[in-house]
Order: structure tokens, then sequence, then C-alpha cells
């Protein structure tokens, strides 16, 4: 980054081509949209270009690129809420129909496969009735495995907000699955 600051062109492609999948796997996580992936991925880049000068190296430069595709994807989270924004769906209810999952060759039951993949469904919804802050925090924590500094960084608040903030989302998300939690 301090390289394509310094005006350094193609610091800038190794830049995009090193962190790609980082951001697609990300906006996907907090979006849920296949569809939107790539738009946002391109528009975090973008962004990253057209501030360049604004970067100030006093923390990591992931932490930099969390941030700015965590505000985007607050940004269409917020205009979906306002139904500016609307998810297409596939034939299914569900909302992830675009979502094939890979044939097992593991020789799992068919029950237990379907078990999982509602699971795993039901997960997702939990998650993505959070509100937004509880949903990054989660998502950053459990998929990206970053540390509370590190969340805190790219939530710009105190490591003691993101415990919070994480706590409250485990209470949400149990409380929302409870029937698949419960043993009894």
């Amino acid at each position: 980054m301090l390289r394509f600051r310094a005006g350094d062109l193609d610091a800038f492609g190794e830049l995009v081509e090193r962190n790609t999948a980082k951001v697609h796997a990300l906006v996907f996580r907090f979006l849920g949209d296949a569809g939107q992936v790539e738009d946002l991925t391109q528009e975090v880049f973008l962004r990253i270009y057209r501030t360049v000068s604004r970067y100030q190296p006093t923390a990591k430069f992931s932490t930099w690129l969390y941030r700015i595709t965590a505000n985007l994807c607050f940004n269409v989270l917020r205009s979906r809420k306002k139904g500016q924004i609307r998810q297409i769906k596939g034939e299914g209810s569900d909302g992830e129909d675009f979502l094939q999952e890979a044939p097992d060759t593991t020789h799992v039951a068919p029950h237990d496969q379907m078990d999982a993949a509602e699971l795993r469904e039901h997960v997702s919804h939990a998650i993505d009735q959070l509100p937004e802050n509880q949903k990054v925090a989660i998502i950053l924590n459990k998929y990206e495995q970053k540390s509370y500094e590190e969340i805190a960084d790219i939530l710009d608040c105190s490591t003691m907000a993101v415990k919070s903030l994480l706590s409250r989302a485990r209470g949400n998300l149990k409380q929302s699955l409870r029937k698949y939690v419960d043993k009894g």
C-alpha cells in the first residue's frame, strides 16, 4: 500500500490480486448474495484507489481493507432495509437457491446431509437477522478468525465493545436457534 501511495500503480495491481479472494469471501458472508460479490469487491478496490492519499499506516492494511468492506456492506444492508435493493431469489423460498451443494462422496447418509444443510441454512438466517454491528462482529470473529483487537480496529470501537457485541450476538443466536441447540 505504501508503494501504491508513493505512485507505483503496479503495487495497486498486487494489492488487488492478493486481497480479492478475502474481500469476495467477506462480502458474501455479510450479504449472502453471490450476485453482489463482484460489484462490491470492485467498489472496495475503487475506494482504495480513490482514497490512497488518506491511507495512514497506523494499522495493518488488512484492517483498513476490512473496514472499507464492512462499511460498504453496512450501506447495502441499510439499503435493503429501506427497500431500495432486493435480493433476487431462485425458485425456492429460502433466498439462497443460487448456492449449490456439491455431491458428498464420503458416504454420509442423505438424511444427515439434509439435516446439516438445513442447520447451516438456519444458522445463516439467524446471523442475517442480527443487528448489523453484531452480525459484523460474529462474521469477523467466527468466519474470518479475527481477534477482538482486530475487530475493534475494523469497527472503530474498543475491545470491550467488541466483547459486548459478541456476547449479545451469541445470546441472540442461541435464542434464535434454541430448538436446534436444546437437546431435550
